[in-house]
């Protein structure tokens, strides 16, 4: 047992999209990290850290508001029932900042999270991030395989004439500034970096692109598709496969290297005297694994779900910790550290890294519950998953929300992504909460969420000591039927919506 932290600030630092398997300190050689890796090396290095809901802002909800949603509603913003823990942080006087490129913090259906730091600062022209009117024409645009679409950042693009002048850049360069200007300024403080990359476009200036795939004479594919077998219909060539992953390779180079000038920063300051710094992810990317692109309506391989997290911390031992986490556990550590975990509202479903920090405990959960709203609910103990789809039509699904609002797909209606609620809406109430929430059922003639109506594959169970590749199915077993059961207490636990145990055939 170690020291206990004496950690008085702060900073996380989320990149998005951030494949464990591709870092040099999970084990990873494909793709340069080294300030990953030197971070990872000061650092107590997290092995069984899991996201839950996904994707994007359903993953910042997880940290930032400490509840799973992803069994209650498809996307949104910070609820009328629930506080982020920003706001906690502004009423016990600690400085808080948020530094990101990220667009769905800014639009519908994320727009209320940066409200409540006490300062927050807006990289533009990112992905989908409507920062232009007029493209600069000197930038030619990128070509997407499958579906075309018109994106904000071909308008953006043109306007990058330098490596700084990128988002991701841009963003790693504010958070060094912002530490220069205000570490020791404030008693206390909080400072978040989400920043965007290496989520796709993966667009980098050629110095970075070149470095894994110098042969390509083609097109820059910064846009990956997202889809199942694409190579295997004939949807692309395992040329362009190659192409694509080595341009999310060179996104991830880069940030890395920006990375760098913020932990520098730190290391100028003298911070990790009286700092926590946390580098996490919200979700990885599939580049191929399983002949899976982006991330389309499959059960929520390790690919995509396993993904890196890596403290450092005054007081802690660096190495591994082998311990079951996710996401919503990132909150409550910031909430018992900022000594604000008795003032939060809302049934929240994590746990305090710090007993793994101080080396006080070696577990703090036996199970995670992780996935995307209308698709599989997974129960994963570290040493099983178990992916439950539904058990025939996929309904009833329910939305639970006083906000209305889902994720923009830049492609769709407004109806398309989520539709208002109709004569069938009701009142009801959070766990434990009084505040009452529109409770919106539908079933599968309405038009809800694309990922929701997209195809199943049935249940999937894996062992992942004995088949981490995820290759041998379980499912249809009697290990199925301890699994299900185990899934079935674990909801109720949470006390799920009763449309997930219809609609999963558990009930």
């Amino acid at each position: 047992m170690t020291d206990a932290p004496v950690a008085k600030n702060a900073i996380v630092i989320l990149l998005d999209s951030l494949n464990r398997h591709m870092l040099g300190s999970y084990g990873g050689s494909e793709f340069a990290t080294p300030n990953l890796d030197k971070f990872a090396r000061r650092s107590l290095r997290f092995t069984n850290h899991y996201a839950a809901s996904l994707p994007c802002m359903p993953a910042r909800h997880d940290i930032l508001c400490g509840a799973w949603d992803f069994l209650w509603r498809p996307w949104g913003s910070i609820e009328l029932w629930e506080d982020a823990v920003t706001y906690l942080l502004r009423r016990a006087g600690v400085v808080s900042q948020l530094i990101s490129d990220h667009p769905h913090l800014f639009e519908t259906g994320g727009e209320n999270y940066h409200v409540d730091f006490t300062a927050w600062d807006y990289q533009r022209g990112h992905e989908g991030d409507p920062w232009k009117t007029r493209a600069d024409p000197s930038w030619a645009g990128s070509p997407h395989i499958g579906f075309q679409r018109e994106m904000p950042y071909d308008r953006s693009r043109g306007y990058f004439r330098n490596e700084a002048d990128f988002p991701g850049p841009r963003t790693m360069a504010a958070a060094a500034r912002w530490l220069s200007d205000n570490a020791g300024a404030h008693e206390r403080f909080f400072l978040f970096v989400d920043e965007f990359d290496p989520h796709e476009p993966f667009d980098t200036p050629d110095k970075y692109s070149k470095r894994y795939d110098p042969d390509w004479d083609g097109p820059p594919l910064i846009w990956p598709p997202y889809g199942v077998g694409l190579i295997k219909r004939g949807v692309m060539k395992e040329r362009e496969g190659r192409q694509i992953r080595a341009r999310y390779g060179a996104k991830l180079t880069m940030i890395d290297h920006w990375l760098g000038k913020v932990l520098n920063k730190v290391d100028e300051k003298n911070l990790w005297n009286d700092t926590l710094v946390i580098v996490c992810t919200d979700h990885g990317h599939y580049l191929g694994e399983k002949d899976i692109w982006g991330k389309p309506g499959v059960p929520v391989y390790q690919t995509l779900g396993h993904i890196p997290m890596m403290i450092a911390a005054p007081g802690v031992t660096p190495g591994v910790s082998d311990a079951l986490t996710t996401s919503v556990d990132i909150f409550a550590t910031l909430a018992e550290m900022f000594g604000v975990a008795d003032k939060v509202r809302q049934r929240t479903h994590g746990r305090s890294l710090l007993p793994l920090l101080t080396g006080e405990k070696t577990s703090i959960r036996d199970w995670v519950l992780a996935g995307v709203w209308g698709r599989e609910v997974h129960y994963i103990d570290g040493k099983l998953k178990y992916a439950r789809a539904p058990a025939g039509a996929n309904r009833p699904l329910g939305a639970w929300s006083n906000r209305w609002s889902t994720m923009p797909t830049h492609i769709l209606s407004r109806e398309q992504e989520m539709p208002l609620p109709d004569e069938r809406a009701r009142l009801d109430r959070m766990p434990g909460s009084m505040v009452p929430v529109i409770r919106q059922t539908w079933d599968e003639s309405d038009p809800v969420p694309y990922w929701a109506s997209q195809r199943f594959s049935g249940n999937h169970l894996y062992d992942l000591g004995k088949d981490p590749g995820e290759e041998n199915n379980l499912a249809g077993g009697g290990l199925e039927k301890d699994l299900a059961a185990m899934l079935h207490e674990a909801l109720r636990a949470v006390e799920a919506p009763e449309e997930q145990f219809a609609r999963l055939g558990l009930a």
